[in-house]
């Protein structure tokens, strides 16, 4: 016997009770919090902060709180007697009584001890209805979506709306009395105390980086800026996967799960990076195949050692800010995250590109990414390209005038690091003997010129010019180029300079 099944008619109670539900709201609370207003101005003062004339569900409600804002904030009375004149020859108010309404809202004050609270029901639906609202959206897009509208572009569009209205304002916050900020000072200092000397931040690796530094500190936007083929991405590798390791063995506090965002080179080549520093084998000859079977084997045993260490790399180019925050959110969600590196600042783009400004699209970009490292509570280390000042000059260390649009990238970071190797300069430098110049002189400056080098040799100076929280330095490390590592200098080997 055929089973029939009942399609559900357009007449159906539950087909209609879905079709026609009433948004969330509150008639009642907002007009109580009205009321409340006109009884008592300063009930106004418990709501301003964070709630708006369009976060009522009756827009009416909305004008008459936007009027009393106007006249509070010029320190008038705002009651039904003053707004009166205001709403007399208003159309819009007259559709729920005129001014009569006024004195209807008068009589349904609550005290200013509640205002608050019915504020934050007020805002708390307004924010239901807009997660309907964003909802809807989504499924019409998806229905609607054209040849070019990928789903993955629409989840990142989305993710960005509910983070839009996640942070566009809140009930939360405002001032803390300088007694809870003391106690949360002093619990600061005390978990600081317990560590007995162990590093706060998350570990680079490197020791003199770390002294100076205290590690890489959550929340914090940290730039590492040179000119190029001084070894920025070798660096922020090397610190990558120090910080990945030592997490991996032993899930102490000063190692993290690392998300790398590389915007100008792939996966593969990052990889290949770190296996030519963990194996000593050069990555340009495991590029061109030139490896003998002892050394292909040493890399097949380090990968399968290396594997389980968590850097999760993202190598999409031309990312948007908010696609990065995006994915971030995501990786932390999915797997844990406790460093962000981003490789490189400039080759990032702005959310939104209305400006042919350069220094207003960097000034977006170092602001999103000091954002996400506040939102996430991770370390954020973004790396950026130098102007070419330095190659113009005799001393060629960089400074924080170097950066490119310096101004927001200086002000908005909470450490800024140059890296600085006078052995690539000296390299390019070697002395020519001039035409009136006598053969001992050009060998007494070529001499001069070769001890400069010899001391120079494998060594690299990073360069900490700001750190909002602690001191600024020169820290030495060792730099083997062949294999792309940093590492702690020898002092007993290397001469200071």
């Amino acid at each position: 016997m055929a089973t029939v099944v009942q399609t559900p008619s357009a007449s159906d109670p539950a087909i209609l009770g879905a079709a026609f539900r009433t948004p969330p709201h509150n008639t009642d609370a907002e007009k109580a919090l009205l009321g409340a207003v006109f009884a008592n101005n300063r009930a106004y003062e418990r709501v301003s902060e964070f709630l708006r004339p369009e976060h009522f569900a009756v827009p009416q409600h909305g004008r008459i709180f936007e009027a009393c804002a106007r006249l509070i904030e010029r320190g008038q009375i705002a009651d039904p007697v003053t707004l009166k004149r205001t709403f007399e020859q208003d159309e819009t108010l007259a559709d729920i009584g005129g001014p009569a309404y006024l004195a209807e809202l008068a009589g349904s004050a609550v005290t200013i001890i509640n205002a608050g609270e019915y504020g934050r029901i007020i805002y708390d639906l307004f924010l239901k209805r807009a997660l309907i609202a964003l909802g809807e959206d989504m499924v019409n897009d998806a229905f609607a979506g054209g040849v070019d509208e990928t789903a993955l572009g629409q989840i990142e569009r989305a993710e960005q709306s509910l983070y839009d209205l996640a942070t566009s304002g809140s009930a939360d916050g405002g001032f803390r009395s300088f007694q809870d900020s003391v106690i949360s000072a002093i619990r600061m200092a005390e978990a600081a105390h317990k560590r007995e000397g162990a590093l706060a931040g998350v570990a680079t690796g490197l020791v003199d980086m770390d002294k100076i530094l205290g590690g890489l500190h959550a929340s914090d936007l940290i730039i590492l800026a040179g000119r190029p083929s001084m070894g920025k991405t070798a660096l922020a590798t090397n610190i990558a996967f120090n910080a990945a390791y030592s997490h991996h063995r032993s899930e102490g506090s000063d190692g993290a799960i690392v998300g790398f965002f590389s915007l100008e080179m792939s996966a593969e080549q990052l990889a290949s990076r770190i296996l030519s520093e963990q194996t000593h084998i050069s990555s340009d000859r495991m590029r061109k195949g030139e490896l003998s079977n002892d050394e292909f084997g040493r890399l097949v045993v380090a990968s399968q050692t290396l594997h389980n260490i968590p850097v999760f790399i993202d190598d999409a180019p031309a990312l948007t800010v908010s696609a990065l925050r995006t994915r971030a959110r995501r990786l932390k969600r999915q797997h844990g995250l406790g460093l962000i590196v981003v490789d490189y600042l400039q080759l990032l783009t702005p959310s939104s590109s209305r400006t042919d400004n350069r220094v207003q699209e960097i000034a977006e970009i170092t602001r999103g990414l000091k954002t996400l490292a506040k939102e996430l509570n991770v370390p954020v280390l973004a790396l950026s390209q130098l102007s070419r000042a330095p190659e113009q000059r005799e001393n060629k260390r960089p400074m924080l005038s170097d950066l490119r649009e310096s101004g927001t990238i200086e002000q908005d970071s909470d450490v800024v690091m140059f890296i600085f190797r006078e052995e690539y300069y000296l390299e390019r430098d070697r002395p020519i003997q001039r035409a009136e110049e006598t053969a001992d002189k050009f060998a007494d400056r070529e001499m001069r010129w070769m001890e400069r080098k010899e001391k120079a040799a494998n060594v690299a100076e990073v360069i900490v010019a700001k750190q909002r929280h602690g001191p600024v330095g020169d820290v030495r490390l060792h730099f083997e180029g062949t294999y792309t590592r940093f590492a702690n200098l020898d002092r007993d080997h290397v001469p200071e300079g």
